[in-house]
This record gives structure tokens, C-alpha cells and sequence, in this order.
């Protein structure tokens, strides 16, 4: 459990310090799908003991993120693609459904494009790891605008292969400035009072992935399940260029 520090703000405790670790690795891709895991190198990297590394793959493996093949080993889960599309849905329907509660003002629209300006600078720095920081606040502001900003930790659990899949999309399909440019037209449309254009425009922007997973996966097949695995080897390994 987590502990407390003086003045009563949380501390995590070792094992949850190393699942986030590992999780936020896997999800930004430092460890790709198909990457093989060893316990003890992941403990001596994290300087650890391998008791909560152990730990940490077991709840990874049970969100889907971690694979086990007996007598070969663990390994960073594919992409699975019915878990994108899933968490796509969740996605979708809670941040399109808000946007109705949306309360738009100067000061709101004011923070909105605020982010947006922080993200063209994140774009021009060739910054990918800030823009997703940015993009991730962008989709909670909205949230938050519409009174359901505790509704995000419904969303955030649901897609951990839909961040991986955004993430390879940021990499090799579309431009930054693209999903910038659909950013602005949810603003623009907030701030005209034009729910409907906002509601498409959003929706829009949210399904794009799904064009750039399959043209990621024409590329790297081997990145990505449709729910059967073949069993991996420790010389096979899929790895990001």
C-alpha cells in the first residue's frame, strides 16, 4: 500500500513505483511489442529487488500489456488490436457524450488554446513525447470544462494499446500538425456555441487512429495480435527502427 509523507501527500510504495515505471515504458514504447523481459535485469535497471518487479508483471500480464510463454519467458504483449478498438469505443462515447455538459466561457477557451500553442511549439522542437504530454492534457481539459474531469481515470484505464497505437501513429502516419489542425476545430467549434460541429470534429480526430493502425500494420505486421499469439523466441523479437 502506499505510504504517507510528512504533510500527508501519498508516497508510492516500491512495487507501484516500479509498475508505473514499466508500465510507462511499454506504453511509450521504450519497450516495444514483442520485447523480451528478464526480472532480474529489470530489477538490477530499476535498482530493486525482484520481488516487486515479479509483482509488477504479474498485474501488467493481467492487463493484457505482459504475455508468458512457459519454458521461453515473458514478453511485452502485442498490440491487440480488439483491445484498441474496445478502448476506442469507452473513449468516444464518454468524451463526445461530455461535450453536451460543456460549459464555454473566455477563461475556458482561453486554457484550451493555450495547450493548443504549447503543442505547435512541442511539434516544431520535434518533441513527440511532449506532444502526447500535451494532447493527453487537451482530452482531460475537455473533460474537466464539462464537469467530468473524474471520468478521465475510466478513460486512461481502458487504453494502454490505444496509447501504443497512437503513439506508433505520432511515429510513422500522421503529422503532428494534423491532429493539431483537429484540435482547432474542436476549439473554434466550442467557442461559436456549435456543439454538433464540435461533436464531429472530436469524433473525427478520435477514429483517425484506426486508419493509421492499418497503415502501421501493412508496415509491421509483427507488432500488432488479432487475438492469437504465436509463440515468441528469445532471438525473434519485434523492435521499433
Amino acid at each position: 500500500m502506499a505510504s504517507e509523507k510528512r504533510g500527508g501527500a501519498p508516497r508510492l510504495s516500491v512495487r507501484d513505483q516500479t509498475l508505473e515505471t514499466i508500465r510507462r515504458r511499454i506504453i511509450s514504447l521504450q519497450l516495444p511489442p514483442g520485447e523480451p523481459l528478464s526480472e532480474n535485469e529489470l530489477a538490477q535497471e530499476l535498482g530493486v529487488s525482484r520481488t516487486p518487479v515479479r509483482e509488477s508483471l504479474i498485474l501488467l500480464r493481467e492487463e493484457g500489456l505482459i504475455q508468458v510463454f512457459p519454458q521461453i519467458g515473458s514478453f511485452v504483449s502485442l498490440v491487440d488490436l480488439g483491445r484498441v478498438s474496445e478502448a476506442q469505443f469507452v473513449r468516444e462515447a464518454i468524451e463526445c457524450a461530455s461535450l453536451r455538459d460543456l460549459a464555454v466561457d473566455d477563461e475556458g477557451i482561453a486554457g484550451l488554446r493555450h495547450i493548443l500553442k504549447s503543442q505547435t511549439e512541442a511539434d516544431l522542437q520535434k518533441n513527440v513525447e511532449e506532444f502526447f504530454r500535451l494532447d493527453e492534457e487537451f482530452h482531460r481539459e475537455l473533460l474537466r470544462l464539462a464537469g467530468h474531469e473524474s471520468a478521465w481515470a475510466a478513460v486512461n484505464s481502458a487504453k494502454a494499446h490505444l496509447d501504443r497505437a497512437r503513439r506508433l501513429s505520432l511515429l510513422d502516419t500522421r503529422p503532428i500538425a494534423t491532429l493539431i489542425q483537429q484540435h482547432t476545430a474542436v476549439v473554434d467549434a466550442l467557442e461559436a456555441n456549435n456543439f454538433v460541429d464540435a461533436d464531429s470534429s472530436l469524433r473525427l480526430h478520435l477514429r483517425g487512429v484506426f486508419e493509421d493502425v492499418q497503415r502501421i500494420q501493412e508496415v509491421t505486421p509483427e507488432l500488432f495480435s488479432d487475438g492469437t499469439v504465436p509463440r515468441p523466441s528469445r532471438r525473434s523479437v519485434a523492435r521499433l527502427s
